[in-house]
């Protein structure tokens, strides 16, 4: 299907591995141009760029300056933004309870997974608005409606940018510019799967099993499994296209059924 993103100039944040680069992936294969943001590249996003329809930018999102050095870097490359996907975040299971979580810590999470979204669409913003309208898509949590102690500051963090993703888009859809969010949960990715993931770090603190730990939580889904990266893709990329220009201000989830209140 065409999802009507054929010659826009897309950015994605956290490109380099997991649910942004499929997004990536999704996109030029619907003949965006993907400016892709990560803080260290990686071998899967290099072999993206050698397309041409990628172009790879290594910032630390965390840094207040650099969603200004992105946009300026996405206006030289193809000239125009039309869509925004903030996608940059981390998690760290807070396995020795809500005491252990320093003011440091709460400030590194709400950096990375809050205020780099925050900086990233205000500098996008007014370039959206030259385009005549556009969309901004940010990949949430079910963290957000579900919080858990174990990570209960990325839990707030995600909570906190539903709120803000919901009352931006009250104010930018009068001039054409759709903001929703997506809320996967447990992704087969190695932010939950990889070498000090949440698997990995919840079976260290416990003296378990890393698989057995990921078995326990896709479980919980009425599928019986993790999301696929190109699942919440798909999605991203259908917010992002001209089939979606009447949604706005919406959170879709990819959970696998494992939120069950409505």
């Amino acid at each position: 299907m065409d999802l009507g993103l054929s010659g826009k100039s897309v950015i994605v944040t956290g490109a380099s591995r997991g649910i942004g680069l499929a997004v990536t992936r999704t996109l030029i294969g619907q003949g965006a141009s993907v400016v892709a943001v990560s803080k260290g590249g990686s071998a899967e996003l290099k072999e993206l760029e050698e397309t041409g329809r990628v172009h790879a930018v290594a910032v630390d999102l965390t840094n207040p300056q650099a969603p200004a050095a992105v946009v300026e870097a996405t206006l030289s490359a193809f000239g125009r933004l039309d869509v925004l996907v903030n996608n940059v975040g981390a998690v760290r299971p807070r396995v020795d309870g809500f005491r252990s979580v320093t003011d440091d810590d709460w400030e590194t999470t709400f950096q990375i997974n809050f205020f780099s979204t925050v900086r990233m669409t205000r500098a996008a913003l007014p370039h959206l608005l030259a385009a005549g309208g556009g969309s901004i898509v940010t990949v949430s949590s079910v963290n957000a409606v579900l919080p858990d102690p174990l990570v209960i500051d990325y839990s707030a963090a995600k909570a906190a940018l539903a709120n803000f993703s919901k009352s931006l888009s009250k104010e930018a859809g009068p001039a054409s510019i759709r903001v929703n969010t997506v809320s996967p949960g447990p992704v087969a990715t190695d932010l939950w799967l990889g070498d000090g993931g949440v698997a990995a770090t919840i079976a260290s603190a416990t003296g378990g099993d890393p698989e057995a730990v990921a078995d326990k939580a896709a479980s919980g889904s009425v599928t019986g499994r993790f999301t696929r990266p190109e699942e919440v893709a798909d999605l991203v990329a259908f917010l992002a296209g001209d089939r979606a220009t009447n949604i706005t201000g919406a959170d879709f989830t990819v959970d696998g059924g494992l939120i069950t209140t409505l």
